[in-house]
């Protein structure tokens, strides 16, 4: 969903007042207490934890020009534990550049991915090329745009259960009910907070190991090291593995080398670098 003669190269030049319906005041589940049983998963967040039902979550577009409606991959909430204030953004899937409502030739042949992230008055943009593209790969504009002011909707799935243990987890993921992860960072210098949330698109089941490992994204995973002006440019695209509550591994999507008989033939945007973070996580299923 891209392009016509105003496309998406050019919807972002749609200025207006910011949408406040992108920055959402709310509490994050409150913090986790310590556990050393390693049969049970201990449950990581508050009692009333909730999370988005995200076969049935969607931004849409309100302009007569393009109604669009992209399906929610996942969430990010902000919390500053300075002042308290929480913001949520809310990962879009990605799509290919096209020409919308064209009468032929609907994919441009010089195709780039286009992936848009929504939140605190602002959407951050990423556009990844064959090539490398360092310039164009990333755009912050204020909202609304030529979509027009963002409706949400979000729905909160039905009676959301925290999964306590390795069984739990193994029959729920047979089942083929839904599953959530949710994923908790913290920078104790920058007093800066985060919870990603998204389902849960692979898991890995080891009866014979009784362990389970998650491997799902892109998310949005933030850079708590500093305070950053927006705060929505301090998002990057990753993927996400955990297999334990304690920690967290990303491969971040950044300029990477392509290698060939050991020697350097060109960069491209690719998911590379494996990073750990301390983190807490738990997974959930509703109905």
């Amino acid at each position: 969903m891209a392009r016509s003669d105003r496309t998406r190269r050019h919807f972002l030049r749609g200025a207006g007042a910011v949408s406040a319906a992108l920055s959402v005041k709310t509490a994050l589940p409150a913090p986790p207490a310590a556990s050393d049983d390693s049969e049970n998963i201990p449950q990581l967040f508050s009692e009333d934890t909730v999370c988005l039902d995200y076969r049935q979550s969607f931004v849409c577009g309100t302009s007569a020009l393009n109604s669009v409606r992209l399906q929610i991959e996942s969430r990010t909430i902000l919390n500053d534990l300075r002042t308290g204030q929480t913001t949520e953004f809310l990962q879009a899937a990605s799509c290919k550049s096209e020409n919308t409502f064209g009468e032929r030739d609907l994919f441009y042949a010089d195709n780039y991915d286009f992936l848009p992230i929504f939140g605190d008055g602002h959407w951050l943009i990423f556009r990844r090329t064959a090539r490398l593209n360092e310039d164009g790969y990333r755009q912050i504009v204020p909202s609304p745009n030529a979509w027009g002011e963002p409706r949400l909707l979000k729905r909160f799935g039905l009676r959301p259960r925290v999964l306590q243990t390795w069984e739990d987890i193994r029959d729920t993921t047979a089942s083929g009910a839904p599953l959530v992860a949710q994923i908790r960072l913290t920078d104790d210098r920058t007093r800066l907070s985060a919870l990603i949330e998204c389902p849960v698109k692979t898991m890995n089941i080891s009866h014979e190991k009784r362990m389970y490992q998650i491997d799902t994204g892109p998310v949005a995973l933030p850079d708590l090291s500093r305070r950053i002006n927006p705060l929505i440019d301090c998002l990057r695209l990753a993927f996400v593995a955990f297999n334990q509550s304690h920690f967290a591994d990303f491969v971040i999507e950044q300029p990477t080398p392509v290698i060939e008989n050991g020697k350097e033939c060109c960069r491209i945007h690719h998911y590379s670098g494996p990073v750990s973070r301390t983190t807490v996580n738990q997974l959930l299923t509703h109905e």
